[in-house]
């Protein structure tokens, strides 16, 4: 059974950080490129961060670059995202997404909730 469990949401104030974690089971994860996604309230879904299968390269949107860094564990099966000087617009739903290239197989997590406020 395929699981992506997301975790580190929260609460937290502008100019803070937050570290999200997504364990993965039931499937190769060191074949599948790894992406993070988030969906904002009545705003469609949009591509943070893309890390290679072997986390060699790496993809920022351009709302995030220098403020957030992906990396992964493909000896844990987990795939990171830090999130550093956060602003209100980041808040979102963060989902963890797995993208096996050749056959675009896609396999997607729960989502965590993130809340940047004063």
């Amino acid at each position: 059974q395929v699981q992506l469990v997301e975790v580190g949401g929260g609460l937290v104030q502008p100019g803070g950080s937050l570290r999200l974690s997504c364990a993965t089971s039931g499937f190769i994860f060191s074949t599948y490129v790894m992406r993070w996604y988030r969906q904002a309230p009545g705003k469609e879904r949009e591509l943070v961060a893309t890390i290679a299968t072997d986390g060699g390269g790496t993809a920022y949107a351009a709302s995030v670059r220098d403020r957030f860094t992906i990396s992964r564990d493909n000896a844990k099966n987990t795939v990171y995202l830090q999130m550093n000087s956060l602003k209100p617009e980041d808040t979102a739903v963060y989902y963890c997404n797995a993208w096996r290239i050749y056959d675009t197989r896609v396999y997607w997590g729960q989502g965590t909730q993130v809340t940047v406020s004063s």
